[in-house]
């Protein structure tokens, strides 16, 4: 993340209805919303049509379409940043399975830029589904899986967004995919 930057200020200040706060902010969330998709892309399988700068886009349309949000601080932010471009991916992801099916899905708006191969939309639907059930008796675990996989935060980052020590999400991070991992082996 953005270190020698401090966002905090400016996030403050946008929620006070400073448009000048916000036209700063933009070019730094908007290079860090990058690293966190880029982070995020590098994962999936090296011939996937999935273009960074749509979910950038769309997640940062979402960030900023939220009123004079309730920003407690940079980590925060970026957590939120994080939940969003999974709630992107995995919208896409159901509208494509519902397509194959041939149910007519809504389109979203993301729909000629992000093209997942369909084995690889059924996998994020899974992985959303154990997530979700995850978080209904363990959020801590679900949020943690959520900054490292979909927010392509590192270790330390995520420590940091989630107020816990390093080892605490290394230990709680190897649970979790355990637990993950049987979840997905059941369905």
């Amino acid at each position: 993340m953005q270190g020698h930057v401090e966002i905090t200020p400016l996030l403050m200040n946008w929620r006070q209805g400073d448009e000048q706060a916000l036209g700063e902010l933009l070019p730094i969330v908007y290079q860090e919303l990058r690293k966190i998709a880029d982070s995020y892309l590098r994962r999936e399988r090296s011939d996937h049509t999935l273009q960074p700068t749509a979910l950038i886009n769309e997640a940062y349309l979402r960030l900023v379409d939220q009123s004079l949000p309730q920003w407690q601080n940079r980590a925060h932010f970026y957590g939120v940043a994080a939940q969003l471009m999974r709630q992107i991916l995995v919208e896409h992801a159901r509208a494509q399975l519902a397509q194959k099916r041939g149910g007519g899905a809504e389109q979203i708006e993301l729909e000629d830029a992000l093209n997942y191969a369909p084995e690889k939309a059924a996998e994020l639907v899974a992985l959303d589904d154990a997530l979700t059930e995850l978080s209904s008796f363990d959020e801590r675990k679900s949020r943690l899986i959520e900054l490292r996989y979909f927010g392509g935060l590192s270790v330390e980052e995520t420590a940091h967004v989630m107020n816990i020590s390093t080892a605490t999400v290394t230990r709680e991070q190897r649970l979790a995919q355990a637990w993950l991992r049987q979840s997905l082996r059941k369905n």
